[in-house]
């Protein structure tokens, strides 16, 4: 989860309030912000749902509260000035980051504090929406160190965005005292390197000029000329990036936090070479809820005048439309990303209702609850493991292509356990969860790489979900609970784990049987199968040693793997 830091006293000077801090965390923790201590200037340190993007700086938590304590209510436009500066789009950018937005922002007043604020903003957005800027980078100027040249027809002040050669003009980024070329940039600043892999297989690499020359080499870094400080009064905030909503919504929410400490906004004009744009683009979207969901979702009965200043003190307008049923159409703010779905509206007059305040009531249902079957043998299986001397583990079912196939020694497709086909997920968040697991023995693996500075043994287990792809199932995925467990210790040997392997089996009363296999996570000769009442659901044996190096493990470790469902 992102995790922000926020000044408290930043926070009430912009929140309005006097609450000591106590008062402060109680109120967080209502619109789902969890406090997790403070850095060593004194900062809370806010961890939440990577959704609410509009709260990665102290401007939109302040933004938050108000809109809690009925300070602001219903959806906030910023009024924006006409014009000034165009930013031109040469046919010559990069086709793989082929979109631009932007604004120019004045009488901007930007202290140490909210120079720091706009910063981590910026990191946290490329960190999060921005897809670690593959997806959306965004350039902070100096805008009095710009020199905009007359307009193509025109007298308005124009950079622009096109594609340079690697060898091609020099500029001085960030963080360097000497001139560079894009291409010098990747290999020698510390930040290019970081960053080279996003463009360096571009034939043409995107840069942005004024008058004066190159000044932004996006999404790496941006020139030295035009670095902002405290003393910057006028900014020129341009994005760049493969999707134009993304840098339409990032460049929102960095508008909005600067309206907040009291800067005016104003448009840009984006010329591409087929059409011509008005940015940032404050649009607000509109969705409409029925009364009877909000109600039935919630638990219980609301009066319209009630639902409708919960949307407000959400920051949202909602507009009741009377007809066979009632119903609200709501607008939506451009800097709430999160919205995608009626059911997002419906948590937003939950929480500015307050769910410590909904009135918890039985269903209305003539069944009784009772734990299913697989719980009841998961929580048998658990009670087995952790008597056998296993310490219980609880990790995510998400995990990375990497870590679950090439660090174990397999592949996709190999004719063993755990290498099924995997359910991937399309625009993952963080390249660390890419995937759901196929297996368990990935994740006790890590683990046991995590716990390299404790003592041993180390006996781990872990019960959970695993998945494969399966055209044959109604979804297109089969799911699974797994058995999983590792011994790390000084002699750990393959009879060691398949001893705990008999026990369980004799506590469950199924037959086990063990012939030998081969398995590429497992050393040849020290690995079986694990075949219980005459179905092979598993694996047994010693880890190999390139596994073992590749997790930085110095002793050996045994292991096994089976499907729980095997047990009944």
């Amino acid at each position: 989860m992102p995790v922000v830091d926020v000044d408290p006293d930043e926070l009430r000077r912009l929140t309005g309030t006097e609450k000591e801090d106590d008062r402060l965390k109680d109120d967080l923790f209502a619109l789902g912000l969890e406090y997790e201590g403070r850095t060593e200037e004194g900062e809370f340190q806010l961890e939440f749902a990577p959704d609410r993007l509009d709260r990665l700086s102290v401007e939109g938590v302040a933004r938050s509260l108000r809109y809690q304590y009925g300070e602001d209510r219903g959806t906030y436009v910023p009024r924006t000035n006409d014009p000034d500066w165009t930013i031109e789009v040469d046919e010559s950018v990069p086709g793989e980051r082929p979109y631009v937005t932007g604004a120019v922002i004045r009488g901007v007043d930007l202290d140490e504090k909210g120079l720091d604020s706009l910063i981590q903003l910026q990191e946290k957005l490329h960190a999060t929406m921005g897809r670690k800027r593959a997806k959306g980078a965004i350039g902070i100027h100096d805008l009095t160190m710009l020199k905009g040249r007359a307009a193509t027809g025109g007298d308005s002040p124009t950079i622009r965005y096109t594609g340079v050669e690697p060898g091609g003009d020099r500029f001085v980024p960030l963080d360097s005292d000497a001139e560079l070329t894009p291409g010098e940039v990747l290999e020698q600043h510390p930040t290019g390197r970081e960053y080279a892999e996003l463009v360096s297989e571009y034939e043409r690499y995107p840069a942005i000029y004024d008058e004066l020359g190159l000044f932004s080499f996006p999404p790496v870094i941006n020139g030295r000329r035009t670095e902002v400080s405290t003393d910057s009064r006028e900014l020129f905030v341009e994005l760049t990036g493969t999707d134009q909503w993304t840098i339409d919504r990032m460049c929102a929410i960095i508008c909005y936090a600067l309206s907040a400490r009291g800067a005016t906004i104003e448009e840009v004009e984006v010329e591409y070479p087929d059409r011509t744009h008005l940015r940032p683009d404050f649009e607000t979207r509109e969705k409409r809820v029925a009364h009877e969901r909000i109600e039935r979702m919630l638990g219980m009965e609301l009066d319209p005048e009630t639902v409708i200043d919960c949307f407000e003190r959400s920051g949202l307008s909602a507009t009741q439309v009377l007809g066979e049923e009632t119903a609200y159409d709501v607008e939506i703010p451009p800097y709430r990303v999160d919205v995608l779905h009626p059911v997002d509206l419906i948590d937003d007059v939950g929480r500015a209702y307050g769910f410590n305040a909904l009135v918890p009531r039985y269903p209305e249902v003539s069944t009784v609850g009772a734990r299913h079957e697989r719980t009841r043998l998961e929580d048998a299986a658990r009670s087995a493991l952790v008597g056998l001397g296993f310490e219980d583990m609880l990790d995510f079912h998400l995990i990375s292509e990497e870590e679950n196939f090439e660090r174990m020694g397999m592949e996709v497709g190999d004719d063993v356990l755990g290498a099924g086909e995997p359910v991937t997920i399309r625009e993952p968040y963080s390249e660390d969860y890419t995937m759901v697991r196929t297996w368990a023995l990935p994740s006790l693996m890590m683990v046991l790489e995590n716990n390299t500075h404790r003592s041993y043994p180390q006996d781990l287990a872990e019960i959970g979900l695993a998945a494969e792809v399966d055209p044959s199932t109604e979804t297109g995925v089969a799911e699974h609970r797994t058995v999983a467990g590792v011994l790390a210790w000084t002699d750990a040997s393959y009879e060691d784990a398949k001893g705990r392997l008999q026990a369980i089996a004799r506590n469950f009363g199924v037959e086990l049987e063990t012939p030998p296999t081969e398995h590429p996570t497992f050393i040849d000769g020290r690995a079986a199968s694990v075949v219980i009442d005459g179905e092979d659901v598993g694996v047994v044996g010693e880890i190999h040693p390139a596994v073992l190096v590749e997790h930085d493990l110095e002793l050996p470790v045994a292991g096994f793997e089976f499907r729980l469902d095997a047990l009944r």
